[in-house]
């Protein structure tokens, strides 16, 4: 069979972290391959190296046999159409609009539509079923209703290849058989298809071959029934598993237990960032298992970027907004929530001293990393150093990334160690 993508030997390495090591895939023309792995092990990492979007530190990708780092936008675009795990628009363009963008691509500087081109946008709406929805402002419809509309925006775009980075995970049961028939559909009319899957058993259900991540690396490859066992599913994920044959589908049936021992302390996370500052706390966080959120940050910040990539929940402002009430509020709840809070190394200004009253409005647990002078990087005046002398008081301060882990697992334990009780009568 002919390849359509070549992965050889890339490495990515983000915000100092390696996130994908040496990874080496190849992905045959008209197959669905299916990522799966654990939050953080480097499946969105490697479709946004496939289609250009991220350029490897080592290694090459080529599709349809040439190199997507030496392409154009406009010419890789023309060769991979993505559909991204977050569909969050702040334009309230109509959906059909949305749609069109796909044909982009395919429309010189100068040039404009063509019928081809509105019938491009026509079948895709159809087939992805939001032709309803086409004057709907897309910040109007559901979570639900918008993943389709991007999946027809991918579809509008007519490329050989799709990635897809969990392309379910805002459906409901029904539409995420839907989608995946459709995306089978596609595949036996002779696209390729990547997408990463975080249910095992739709992956196992509809995917030709699987590709299992973990700690940047493919651990295994090759048909679902291979890839899937109780020893790889165990070892990727860290719980106890039982891989059977669905009755139904006769295809790989994952079931989860937690491990009666784990060798770790389950934990959730609230990081504050912005600025780029929580990039590497993200990593080494969801490198050894534990949850994270973050916020509030700005959408373009590359904290935000990152918390994406690893599936972080995410509270957000628009580009150069301050952390307003509602914001604030969403900071305060996953505050309320977390096992741990993290204050990374941030510059303390004006809009984001919210954030820092949130956590100091809650007895959760602080982890502060302090790395710069506070002189250096506050620009709140004195609230900004009242701010960061609280939370030094309150915390557990650390100088770098190498001891946030074991803060965070000593104040876990501390916070659930049980009372001790007065002994006498």
């Amino acid at each position: 069979m002919t390849p359509a993508i070549e992965v050889d030997g890339i490495s990515v390495t983000l915000g100092g972290t390696a996130v994908l090591d040496a990874v080496s895939t190849t992905v045959d023309e008209g197959r669905l391959v299916g990522l799966v792995g654990p939050n953080g092990a480097g499946k969105t990492t490697l479709l946004r190296t496939i289609n250009g979007v991220l350029t490897p530190n080592r290694g090459s990708v080529r599709v349809d046999g040439q190199d997507v780092a030496e392409l154009d936008s406009r010419a890789a675009s023309r060769l991979v159409a993505t559909v991204p795990q977050s569909t969050a628009s702040t334009f309230e363009f109509p959906v059909r609009r949305i749609v069109e963008m796909g044909r982009t691509p395919h429309i010189s500087r100068f040039g404009t539509r063509t019928a081809a081109d509105r019938d491009a946008v026509d079948e895709a709406m159809d087939r992805a079923a939001v032709d309803h929805l086409a004057d709907r402002p897309v910040t109007e419809v559901s979570g639900g209703e918008r993943q389709r509309v991007f999946l027809a925006r991918a579809l509008a775009q007519d490329t050989p290849v799709l990635l897809l980075d969990e392309p379910t995970s805002d459906l409901d049961v029904n539409h995420q058989v839907r989608t995946l028939d459709l995306v089978a559909d596609l595949v036996d009319e002779g696209r390729t298809v990547v997408a990463a899957i975080h249910d095992l058993d739709l992956a196992a259900r509809y995917c030709d071959e699987l590709r299992l991540l973990h700690d940047g690396r493919i651990r295994a490859a090759g048909p679902p029934e291979s890839v899937l066992t109780d020893e790889t599913v165990a070892a990727a994920f860290g719980a106890r598993a039982t891989v059977t044959t669905h009755p139904v589908t006769g295809t790989a049936s994952v079931t989860a237990f937690a491990d009666d021992a784990p060798e770790t302390t389950p934990a959730t996370v609230h990081v504050v960032g912005g600025g780029g500052a929580a990039t590497p706390l993200l990593h080494r966080l969801g490198a050894v298992g534990i949850e994270c959120s973050v916020g509030a940050v700005s959408t373009d910040d590359a904290d935000a970027e990152t918390a994406r990539t690893i599936d972080a929940d995410l509270v957000t402002v628009p580009p150069y907004a301050p952390v307003d009430d509602e914001a604030r509020t969403a900071v305060a709840e996953r505050v309320r929530r977390a096992d741990t809070v993290v204050v990374a190394d941030v510059t303390v200004a004006p809009g984001n001293c919210p954030n820092l009253d949130a956590v100091l409005d809650t007895d959760t647990p602080v982890v502060v990393v302090d790395g710069r002078p506070v002189d250096a990087r506050n620009v709140a005046g004195a609230r900004g150093r009242r701010l960061v002398s609280r939370l030094r008081d309150r915390g557990t301060v650390v100088d770098d990334v190498d001891g946030v882990v074991a803060a965070v697992r000593r104040a876990v334990a501390t916070d659930r160690r049980p009372a001790e009780t007065d002994p006498r009568p």
